[in-house]
Order: structure tokens, then C-alpha cells, then sequence
């Protein structure tokens, strides 16, 4: 593949770079490091007009909306700001019992404004905190259900995203940016690294994001279809897993993102999160950007749509629109599954459990007694960030779903349903599309591990 035609394609912005669709329409993110600068200082006041109000800030979020905030806050260590993507009831309850609901901001967070998740929690803590609408901002982008909602209600913010970016290469944009300065990081010095970057990925030779992309392009062609992304400070893979994920796996196609596996093995190749210092992740989060967009053109896909996320959404809604909770019981074991093993297969863990719940032992016995890679991930979370590859991508995932009792219901204002059928939901209608695209699945209870 021609280097310099393909950078010069990705700048140029010419969608026959990968396949000639409407590739050209979500390339915002080539610009936004500049672009996200000009509205910082309205940020910051914002920020500063909360310093003796608020004790936490809770981010209410999916995917793209969570992942980059979720990194920032480990990679900062900012311990009173809270990530809230799942719709598990006893961690809801948990979060809830640890704020001070008078002195806590809201941040719901949707690119949509229409995210099922993101707008339960806000209905929820709306009614919670006596719909104080001081103590809510919204991020979403302009003429969403969300911004409406939030300017309907008079929220203490709205800031708007760019149309021209997907969820997932959002992260420089004002849904990691946002919460970054809310955090209390320097979000210019954190642009800068990016700017730093984005000029050294328009370079012909020694170009960072282009190297990295023509590895892992060159790697797939080579039968080398696991990234396994080495630790890093903040768990940078939590957020690499989603850009990856759901940006190449479609049409049987796909990289399979597996932070922290061993990268030795026929089918696997090495990846590193370069963090020197915490500000470099800005300049982390471009040179991956572009990494895969230049990857998507070594596997000939549009790496910026996303064909097969609705599916499960869909079905989530049938099992809802029943107005019964699903009746979740295990399904074949995890025996059986792996007897299932072929060369090149990984295993795939989807646990709709409480996120507190440590997986580790469960991914170390499924690593040893296959001798694959394993990837894990909560529910719903991975729905919005690996999904796309579980139902898109090649037929090479072995995926165990782990179900709990989520415990009593919990309401969800306007809505016929709560939480807990919620979860569940999610969870059957989650399996039951990975069925209908023939991929090889187990469910199991996590009591019975």
C-alpha cells in the first residue's frame, strides 16, 4: 500500500481512501484539537462557577461517551469523579449511597441524545436530586432529543459536540474534553500534546499514526488479527478497545482488541500505549485515531460506521415491548464452549454483572484452559464499545455470558420498566443476536463459577 497516497488521502479527506462511501462525512476529528480549543475558556468558567457547590460529579454515559472520561479520570487519579455506564442496580445504588445529591453535577452525556441507557440515569437522578436543574449539564450535539431535554429543563450547561465525528474518535472533541476540565486537568496542555501529534501524523516519513496503523493493517494480512495491548497508566486499552473494536470489525472482517494478553502467539501482535507523563495521552489518543483509519484501509472497510450495534438494541426493545422480565437461565457451560476451540478462535467474556465484580480469576482459567486470548467486558458497556465486532466481525469469538442477580428492582421515572428488567433485557436480547449471526455462545451464573 502506497504511504504516501494513503496519508495523503486521509487529509485530504478523499472517502475512496478506504471505500467510497460517505467515509468524508466523519473526519471532524482531523480538526478538532484545534477546533475544541477555541471554546475552552467557556469550559473553564463553567468549571470554576462550581468550585464551592460541588463535591462530585457523576458522568452519565456509553461508549464513546464514557471510555475517554473513564481513562482521563484513572490516568489523573481524580477519585470524586464518577463514571456511571452501567444499568446494573446494585452499582447504581452503590454510587448513589456515596454522593451528597446537593452538592453532586450531572453530566449526561449522548452524541444521539437518544442513548436508553444515558437518559434513564438522567431521569433517575433528575427525580433523585428534587429536578435541581443547576446540578445538571448536558454534552450531545446540536438538535438532539438531549439538548432539547436539557434546554427545556434549564440545565446549568449545554455544550455541543462536532456532527462530523463518530462516538468513538470523540475523545479530543468536547466529550472527553469536557470532562477532562471538570476534572481539573489542564485541557490546554492536554490539546497541545494532541496538536503535537496531529502535525506529525501529516509527515510523509517518521509519521507516528501512520506507523502504528500500517503494523496493525500489515499484522491482519498476515493472519495476525489480535492487538494485545500492553498495560498501561489510566487503562488505556478500555478506551483503545472500542476505537478498535467497533471501527474494523464488520463485513467478517476485523481486529480483536485483547489489553493485557500475551502477544506471543501466530495469531497475535504487540501494541503500546507510548505515556511518559499522564498530558502525553492527548497526543495517545490522535496517534490512535489515525492509526486506525489507517488501518481500516488495509482491511477495505469504512472504519467510521458502525452496520451492526443496532441489532441488539433492537432486540433489547422487543424483550421490553413483552412488559415481562425475561426469564435468563444458563445455556450450555463452559466446557462445551470451549470444546468448541479452533486455531485462531478467542474467547470472549460479557458479564452482566455488578462492575465491581473482579472477572481476573475467570479470564486466567479460560486463558489456561484454552490457550487462546481472552477478552472481557461488562455489560451493557461492551455493547456500545466491542459489540460491533462480536456480531460484525469474523466468526472467530467463543462468548460466555456471565449473568448475576442484579437485585431489587429500581424504578426508572416515565418508563414501564426499571433497572433490573433493564439489565436483563439487555442481556437476552444481547445473546440471542449473537445466536442469530451463528457466532458460539454459553451463558452461565455467576454463583455457579
Amino acid at each position: 500500500m502506497n504511504r504516501q497516497a494513503l496519508i495523503e488521502g486521509i487529509w485530504e479527506r478523499d472517502a475512496t481512501t478506504w471505500t467510497g462511501s460517505d467515509e468524508a462525512h466523519w473526519l471532524g476529528w482531523l480538526d478538532e484539537p484545534l477546533h475544541v480549543q477555541e471554546g475552552l475558556d467557556d469550559v473553564r468558567r463553567f468549571a470554576e462557577a462550581l468550585h464551592d457547590e460541588v463535591d462530585d460529579v457523576v458522568l452519565c454515559g456509553m461508549g464513546g461517551s464514557s471510555l475517554a472520561p473513564e481513562v482521563l479520570r484513572r490516568t489523573f487519579a481524580v477519585d470524586w469523579f464518577h463514571v456511571l455506564d452501567t444499568t446494573h442496580p446494585r452499582a447504581i445504588r452503590a454510587l448513589e449511597e456515596k454522593l451528597d445529591p446537593e452538592r453532586t453535577l450531572f453530566v449526561s452525556s449522548s452524541k444521539s441524545g437518544t442513548t436508553l441507557e444515558t437518559r434513564s440515569h438522567t431521569d433517575y437522578f433528575w427525580e433523585q436530586t428534587g429536578k435541581r436543574a443547576q446540578q445538571f449539564c448536558a454534552v450531545t450535539d446540536p438538535g438532539s432529543e438531549l439538548e432539547h431535554l436539557a434546554r427545556e429543563r434549564g440545565f446549568r450547561g449545554v455544550f455541543l459536540g462536532e456532527p462530523s465525528i463518530g462516538g468513538r474518535y470523540s475523545a479530543l472533541s468536547p466529550f472527553g474534553i469536557v470532562p477532562a476540565v471538570l476534572m481539573g486537568v489542564d485541557a490546554g496542555r492536554l490539546l497541545e500534546r494532541a496538536q503535537e501529534m496531529r502535525e506529525a501524523c501529516r509527515s510523509g516519513e517518521g509519521n507516528p499514526g501512520y506507523e502504528l496503523g500500517s503494523r496493525f493493517g500489515t499484522g491482519w494480512q498476515e493472519g495476525r488479527d489480535k492487538i494485545c495491548i500492553g498495560a498501561a497508566s489510566g487503562d488505556f486499552g478500555l478506551w483503545a478497545e472500542q476505537l478498535i473494536a467497533e471501527s474494523t470489525g464488520k463485513h467478517g472482517k476485523g481486529l480483536v482488541p485483547a489489553p493485557g494478553e500475551s502477544p506471543d502467539g501466530a495469531d497475535r501482535q504487540a501494541a503500546r500505549a507510548e505515556l511518559p507523563d499522564p498530558y502525553a495521552l492527548g497526543a495517545e489518543l490522535f496517534r490512535w485515531e489515525f492509526a486506525i483509519a489507517v488501518a481500516g484501509a488495509y482491511l477495505e472497510i469504512n472504519p467510521f460506521d458502525q452496520p451492526d450495534v443496532q441489532a441488539a438494541k433492537d432486540k433489547t426493545n422487543e424483550v421490553l415491548a413483552t412488559g415481562k422480565e425475561p426469564h435468563l437461565e444458563p445455556e450450555s457451560s463452559i466446557d462445551e464452549l470451549l470444546a468448541q476451540a479452533q486455531e485462531g478462535d478467542y474467547v470472549c467474556v460479557q458479564a452482566f454483572v455488578d462492575p465491581s465484580t473482579d472477572l481476573d480469576p475467570l479470564v486466567a482459567r479460560l486463558r489456561s484452559d484454552s490457550g487462546l486470548v481472552v477478552t472481557h467486558g461488562y455489560g451493557p458497556r461492551y455493547m456500545h464499545s466491542t459489540g460491533q465486532l462480536h456480531k460484525g466481525g469474523p466468526n472467530t469469538g467463543l462468548f460466555l455470558q456471565v449473568i448475576d442477580d442484579p437485585g431489587d428492582e429500581l424504578p426508572i421515572p416515565g418508563k414501564p420498566f426499571g433497572f433490573r428488567r433493564l439489565i436483563r433485557a439487555q442481556a437476552a436480547g444481547d445473546l440471542e443476536t449473537l445466536k442469530e449471526r451463528g457466532r458460539r455462545v454459553a451463558r452461565v451464573r455467576l454463583e455457579d463459577l
